[in-house]
């Protein structure tokens, strides 16, 4: 994996191509793409503002089209741009589902869940990570084992929760060892702190944890393990199954079968234009060529794997018109999606009749999200 030096300069050399470089246009345009964008990306170094950089150079290679990316460290900082309209795309991570669902610092009388919807999203993996002495392979040797976690490190524990459902277990079947940040929650495997916590593969922390004398084992989720996915799929709906090949202690002669979901996600309101939505998707899908080379991780930007469900959001209607040209939107994908519609409009609805009362009754911060919690779970309770 590259270093931050070098991911840095790669961003920063990308990025300021795709400003700055004369269009090389193609033979033909996508009709209704627009000629500027704005996208609200992670911080300049993030694997998202890289992938950003190149599909934004090629767009403008390819169509003449002129981006500007606009990165922020935060949550809110990367999605109140596109809610104010001040951004037309948003490539986003897991406060996507936050955003839709209420949740966190979304349940607030300002927020609360968000109408937004995805084009393209590209598949990325996570497991639990343990040491190889610990004997942990499979989410039922979990349990009583000392679980790394960071309480304010919302985007890692909602992906551990399905690992755990998976095997029928909660967050009280795990002994949590809390640490103060991701890096500080890895390095206590290595130091023997702790035996498991929730990571990415990509993570460089776990270089050091498969050369250590403690070694490196993945939990894994048998992907014939239909009733272990449903529940795994309560608990957060937009996981999957995924043969992770890329990362510490995998390889393509040691594959794991683990949870993939996605980051980044391209982002936008559900109000935006279907003809706009349509020819932003057709011009991303068809420059591929353009981009799938700049680092290893751009193939999985293939419309094949970057259009399918599930996402974090439902998709727009016009990229599902452009998917169903491709002729990759299946029957089942489009019942993902019905479903999908119909948790946001439930969520959106309760919401409604949530937030007057919640402001007669003067709630806040945490006395409000509990409300809400409970309010929220109501209302996908009667979606079952």
């Amino acid at each position: 994996m590259p270093t931050r030096r070098r991911m840095l300069a790669l961003a920063g050399g990308i990025g300021a191509i795709a400003l700055a470089r004369p269009a090389i246009v193609q033979a033909g345009s996508v009709p209704g793409l627009p000629a500027t964008m704005v996208w609200s990306v992670y911080d300049v170094g993030s694997t998202g503002y890289v992938e950003a950089s190149a599909i934004a150079d090629a767009l403008g290679r390819a169509y003449g089209t002129r981006v500007r990316l606009q990165p922020s460290g935060t949550s809110i900082g990367r999605i109140l741009p596109v809610k104010q309209k001040r951004a037309s795309h948003g490539w986003l991570a897991n406060e996507l589902y936050f955003a839709v669902e209420g949740l966190h610092e979304y349940a607030a009388l300002d927020w609360g869940p968000q109408d937004f919807r995805t084009l393209l999203g590209r598949k990325n993996a996570f497991s639990v990570v343990a040491t190889r002495e610990s004997g942990i392979t499979r989410p039922a040797d979990l349990k009583g084992k000392r679980m790394a976690f960071v309480p304010a490190n919302s985007s890692v524990n909602i992906k551990i929760e399905p690992i755990l459902a998976f095997a029928g277990l909660t967050w009280s079947d795990v002994e949590l060892v809390q640490f103060p940040s991701y890096g500080a929650s890895l390095r206590a495997l290595i130091e023997g702190r702790a035996d498991c916590a929730g990571a990415a593969p990509a993570a460089a922390a776990l270089r050091e944890l498969e050369a250590s004398p403690r070694g490196i084992a993945w939990v894994e989720l048998d992907p014939a393990n239909a009733e272990g996915w449903k529940a795994a799929q309560r608990a957060v709906p937009f996981v999957e199954p995924f043969r992770e090949t890329i990362g510490a202690g995998l390889s393509a002669e040691k594959p794991a079968w683990v949870m993939g979901y996605r980051y980044p996600m391209i982002t936008v309101p559900a109000e935006t234009s279907a003809d706009e939505t349509y020819a932003v998707t057709k011009a991303i899908a068809e420059s591929f060529d353009l981009y799938k080379d700049a680092n290893p991780i751009m193939p999985r930007w293939s419309v094949a794997e970057a259009g399918t469900p599930p996402m974090d959001a439902a998709f727009h209607e016009g990229a599902i018109r452009y998917l169903r040209e491709r002729g990759q939107w299946s029957a089942a994908h489009q019942a993902w999606q019905e479903g999908m519609l119909k948790r946001h409009g439930a969520l959106q609805a309760a919401w409604r009749r949530f937030a007057p009362e919640a402001r007669s009754r003067g709630l806040e911060g945490e006395t409000l999200g509990k409300a809400w919690g409970e309010r929220r779970a109501a209302a996908l309770a009667a979606l079952s």
